[in-house]
């Protein structure tokens, strides 16, 4: 079985920014540094934030052949996005088109494979590893079935939460601070300038501190765990549990959550009641 593996991502939402003052126009409305994709073919995460620093979507974007920056989105959002990030679009030379439903979203890990004519691809690591994104119209058929096995539900979930990549609705909420997800590495320029909740996010990086940070869990596999709160020695609130792989890896069980600054020795209640500790990686 050849080596690549493969995640179909569906039909993102997608929209494309182009004109003289594109990439100066994105730089003010998200987290990441637009100049870093031009002319690199690849993919890079970003927030969006409100001017209290507070996430509303995690995207990616990317550049495509024709120099136009496209910025991918939740599925679904495409009116919610396009309205927050052409809030402030009032005389830049910007041209904004929605392409949302054109195009299906694979990801491959794995060594490089061919790539068919039509189908725009971008170097990314939105998984933890080195992977490439591949944008196939959606009226273009392409069968890989034969060289790329896909990651079902279950493996990909537990590739997802031991490489501590979080999720939205599980450790990625809306009005919550990106650096308590531990998205300051990967999703945040502190070099580039202005852009909105800049100054919040660059306060809290002097700070050096959050109340809460991203936290990976591990557990011997015969644990009942499931997602809830954690506790300190002495019974206070020290966290939260957010996701459980849902099968073990050999004789371990991996997890995701949140754990309260200065918590150390914490424990949860399992599924049948009894208090366990949680070993935090």
């Amino acid at each position: 079985m050849n080596s690549v593996r493969w995640v179909d991502l569906g039909v993102p939402t997608v929209l494309r920014f182009s004109g003289p003052d594109s990439v100066r126009f994105l730089n003010g409305q998200i987290t990441q540094d637009v100049r870093r994709v031009i002319g690199k073919e690849i993919a890079l995460p970003s927030c969006v934030t409100d001017a209290k620093g507070r996430l509303q979507f995690r995207v990616m974007v990317t550049e495509d052949d024709a120099g136009a920056l496209w910025v991918e989105g939740p599925v679904g959002r495409a009116d919610d996005l396009m309205a927050r990030l052409t809030r402030y679009l009032i005389a830049d030379d910007v041209e904004v088109i929605d392409l949302s439903g054109a195009y299906r979203l694979c990801h491959f890990m794995g060594i490089s494979m061919k790539v068919p004519t039509g189908v725009l691809v971008r170097q990314s690591n939105r998984f933890g590893v080195d992977g490439a994104d591949w944008w196939i119209p959606c009226e273009q058929v392409v069968d890989f079935t034969e060289v790329a096995r896909c990651y079902d539900g279950d493996e990909f979930e537990v590739l997802r939460i031991q490489h501590g990549i979080p999720r939205w609705g599980c450790e990625l909420i809306e009005g919550m601070l990106p650096p308590e997800a531990l998205l300051e590495s990967t999703d945040i320029s502190y070099q580039k300038g202005c852009y909105i909740g800049q100054e919040v996010i660059s306060r809290i990086k002097s700070a050096g501190k959050v109340n809460k940070r991203l936290t990976r869990f591990v557990f011997h596999a015969g644990v009942p765990v499931v997602t809830g709160p954690l506790e300190n020695a002495l019974g206070g609130e020290a966290g939260q549990i957010t996701s459980v792989a849902p099968i073990p890896t050999g004789e371990v069980l991996h997890a995701l959550g949140y754990l309260k600054r200065g918590a150390e020795e914490v424990f949860f209640r399992g599924a049948d009641g009894v208090i366990y500790p949680a070993k935090i990686t």
